[in-house]
């Protein structure tokens, strides 16, 4: 692993941004990309930058069960907002949260991994080591599956929503297995409150009780940390 420690966000943002010139420089085609407040300013480096993505397909990492892509607290519609509207993909990828049949989507959704390798995979992490939607306990040969999230994760979300009861608890998300297929990875997290997660993501051992942990075992990771997040390391 690769530990790049900045100041704030904003640094962070900048570091990665430049991580982001230099695959699109280097014939890149296949993005994996993440929600959630953390990319938030780098996806701003990117919408105002000179980048071209109209030949690069992008596959995100997850959506919540229950919300369409016209619902304001859906992922699909946090990167038409923050990415997809000012950055046009050549193809932009979401799991599908409104499937009849959610199990046959999660299929599909691996079938388009499988067309498209990912070659550098954004992620953030959870307060309890999640990656993607993969919760503790998770198998590390998962692929793209439905999830019940836990509580700390769904208290966690809750603040995007004006009522705690329209907060989902399921989602379809990405498996360990989907992740780890990547060419590259790269991880973002901020604050003080990422810290313990990030020591055992980091220094801890490699287990299913801890799902970032596996990173570990990935030969191209870069991880991207403020001097908050890093205390415990």
């Amino acid at each position: 692993m690769k530990i790049i420690k900045v100041k704030n966000p904003a640094e962070g943002a900048r570091k990665a941004f430049d991580i982001y010139q230099s695959a699109l420089s280097s014939g890149v085609k296949v993005l994996g990309l993440a929600t959630g407040s953390t990319p938030i300013a780098l996806y701003k480096e990117l919408t105002d930058s000179v980048l071209d993505f109209s030949n690069v397909t992008s596959i995100n990492l997850d959506e919540y069960l229950g919300l369409d892509g016209n619902n304001e607290q859906s992922y699909r519609y946090f990167m038409n907002q923050h990415l997809f509207n000012k950055k046009p993909f050549k193809k932009s990828y979401v799991p599908d949260g409104m499937s009849e049949d959610h199990k046959a989507a999660a299929k599909q959704y691996d079938k388009i991994i499988s067309e498209h390798p990912i070659d550098l995979q954004l992620l953030g992490i959870g307060l309890n080591g999640h990656i993607g939607f993969n919760e503790p306990g998770t198998a590390f040969d998962s692929t793209t599956h439905i999830v019940d999230l836990t509580q700390s994760t769904i208290d966690a979300n809750a603040r995007f929503f004006d009522n705690s009861a329209d907060v989902p608890t399921q989602a379809i998300s990405m498996g360990i297995a989907s992740v780890m297929s990547a060419k590259e990875i790269l991880l973002m997290a901020y604050g003080a409150g990422k810290a313990d997660a990030i020591a055992a993501m980091v220094n801890g051992p490699v287990t299913e009780k801890v799902p970032a942990s596996i990173l570990q075992n990935h030969k191209n990771v870069t991880i991207i940390i403020d001097e908050a997040a890093a205390t415990k390391l």
